[in-house]
């Protein structure tokens, strides 16, 4: 695929994975246009202060609620990442109709625009919370990959094609357990919510490589996971403090011991390839499933979880990867 005159548009440009995402465009794709497409004028004055002043990158202010705004965005573009979320559990939550404004509403304004613009292709961001979720965000997130998978059927004769990533928790993201353990570590305590508890992983830089590649090869309907390692949080906070206390304060609401990335029904139009999934849509309606051809299906019972993944992280692994978070903790500090 060539990147070169096709022009992209970032929703939530401005957060981590948007901007990790930009630079590495800028740096080994060189597209025509960048737009960032985002609701915080001061974030995004920082990040263009910040050396985010490329020439062929454009600020947008809006929200991904405005429809009409994103009409007006989205006119002329090519490829759009739909990252723009309400993340946090708790906010979430706490604030049950302004995630689903933005996570579902807002999801399906981008997939309205998108077809009547003739925008090309519509990859969005998902997580493992949308498996069987349990909280409002997993919710809100699980009822975006249908909007957004079944958003083909409207394309109808049009060329626009829609698909999800879905992958664990991004190391060092905004927000994040990380940034959290950095600043509890001064203090000599660090705080758990459950000694059983483990997460998929996957560093910001290998979700927007993922995410770049599907971009490539999705053909509309698909959800995308990576093959990922798992880790336990114990090992987390004795990696990042082992002088430590470690003080267990219970699971939050909304929180799981575990979280999925497949479930066991999900499986059975799942194909696996040597380093990702691909779950197809229900029914071939739209485009068939070619993924068939290029990879294998899962036997039946398979469900892909982060306590009976056979991919771990060490203490030692875990370091190494946290390494350059704590490094430009440091020089913030």
């Amino acid at each position: 695929m060539d990147w070169n005159n096709k022009v992209v548009l970032v929703t939530g440009g401005t957060g981590s994975f948007g901007k990790k995402f930009i630079k590495i465009m800028l740096e080994e794709y060189h597209p025509a246009k960048i737009i960032v497409y985002s609701r915080d004028e001061l974030k995004q004055h920082e990040m263009r202060t910040s050396g985010y002043d490329d020439p062929s990158i454009r600020y947008f202010i809006g929200d991904v609620r405005d429809r009409e705004r994103l009409m007006r965005a989205l006119y002329g573009v090519d490829i759009v990442v739909h990252a723009a979320a309400l993340k946090q559990v708790p906010a979430c939550e706490y604030n049950p109709m302004e995630a689903i404004k933005t996570n579902i509403l807002g999801s399906s304004n981008v997939a309205d625009a998108a077809i009547e613009n003739g925008v090309e292709k519509v990859l969005a961001l998902s997580t493992d919370k949308a498996v069987n979720p349990i909280n409002l965000y997993g919710a809100t997130k699980l009822a975006a990959e249908k909007l957004l998978v079944q958003s083909n059927a409207y394309a109808g004769g049009r060329n626009t094609r829609i698909s999800c990533t879905r992958y664990g928790n991004v190391v060092g993201s905004r927000g994040s357990v990380v940034p959290l353990f950095l600043k509890q570590r001064e203090n000599g305590h660090l705080t758990i919510t459950d000694e059983r508890m483990t997460r998929f992983w996957i560093s910001l830089e290998q979700g927007v490589r993922f995410v770049i590649r599907c971009i490539e090869q999705m053909q509309g309907g698909e959800v995308f996971v990576p093959k990922i390692p798992s880790m336990r949080m114990l090992d987390l906070a004795k990696a990042m403090a082992p002088e430590a206390e470690i003080d267990i304060i219970g699971i939050r609401p909304g929180e799981k011991l575990h979280e999925s990335l497949i479930s066991e029904d999900e499986a059975r139009t799942t194909v696996e390839l040597p380093d990702m999934f691909v779950v197809q849509p229900p029914s071939a309606l739209w485009f068939g499933h070619t993924w068939e051809k290029l990879g294998k299906p899962l036997p039946d019972g398979f469900r892909y979880a982060s306590n009976t993944n056979t991919d771990w992280l060490s203490v030692e692994q875990i370091n190494a990867l946290i390494a350059p978070i704590a490094q430009d903790f440091e020089k913030e500090k």
